[in-house]
């Protein structure tokens, strides 16, 4: 008599390289949980727009002054923005139990870090195009050079706060904590990224720290566009720094993405 040999079906594990399958999968899940949270939707696309217009009036004595600080707050106040909203949804998707479940599928964490970074890119578009519209046809910003370009580096910088939310989330253990690291990753940039003052004239081991720092590179490349009318090496440059800070912190991402908040 033989007995009967059962087999256990085993699930392949997902390779180390992104699958586009899964990967738009994951973006379109996200994209339909965010479009049940109108609230979080507005904080991502008007928030900006509004500061914006604030800001303009604020200086409504002092055009000057918002032609020359506007452009730099135009890819700041989405990378804020991007920053916020990415951390505490990814956050709250730990928490819930969501990325247990969904990393017990065959989905790699690249996949899902991929996913969630293009739904948010998405958003992030809406973003920078409603903000750099209102900015130069509604509040007049002058620049010199193209607005394309101007849209290219505030659509980078959200971009770049959307990958550094993915990234501090993962050392968060509540919505409140995800709130905290505001303080110690964006404040810093925002002192010297060259806004307030010109980098130049800081002390030496500032202006080496503010040399690091991504957001510094936001600020040059829109003061490219607000002063050139070409597209500069300089903005080449500072485009590039900013984008590949935003791929290099999606990937560490990636690397410390935790299935769940101990």
């Amino acid at each position: 008599m033989t007995t009967p040999t059962t087999t256990t079906a085993t699930r392949p594990a997902p390779t180390g390289a992104l699958n586009s399958s899964r990967t738009l999968a994951t973006a379109a899940r996200v994209l339909r949980q965010l479009r049940h949270d109108p609230r979080t939707i507005a904080l991502m696309i008007l928030i900006p727009c509004v500061m914006l217009f604030l800001l303009r009036y604020v200086f409504d004595g002092s055009p000057r002054t918002f032609d020359n600080i506007g452009a730099s707050l135009l890819g700041i106040f989405p990378l804020i923005t991007m920053f916020l909203v990415t951390s505490i949804a990814t956050l709250r998707e730990r928490t819930s139990g969501t990325l247990e479940r969904l990393l017990a599928l065959p989905l790699g964490k690249g996949d899902l870090i991929a996913g969630y970074a293009l739904a948010f890119g998405t958003l992030a578009i809406i973003q920078s195009a409603l903000a750099t519209g209102l900015a130069l046809w509604a509040l007049d910003l002058d620049v010199t050079g193209s607005p394309w370009l101007l849209l290219l580096v505030a659509l980078l910088d959200a971009l770049l706060g959307t990958a550094l939310g993915l990234f501090v989330s993962a050392f968060a253990a509540s919505e409140f904590q995800a709130v905290q690291f505001m303080p110690a990753v964006i404040f810093p940039q925002l002192l010297l990224c060259g806004l307030f003052t010109p980098r130049d004239t800081m002390h030496p081991a500032l202006e080496a720290l503010s040399d690091v720092l991504p957001m510094s590179y936001a600020v040059d490349g829109m003061n490219e566009v607000l002063h050139h009318t070409d597209m500069t090496a300089a903005f080449v440059r500072d485009a590039l720094v900013v984008a590949g800070c935003a791929l290099l912190v999606l990937c560490l991402g990636a690397a410390t993405l935790r299935r769940r908040t101990p």
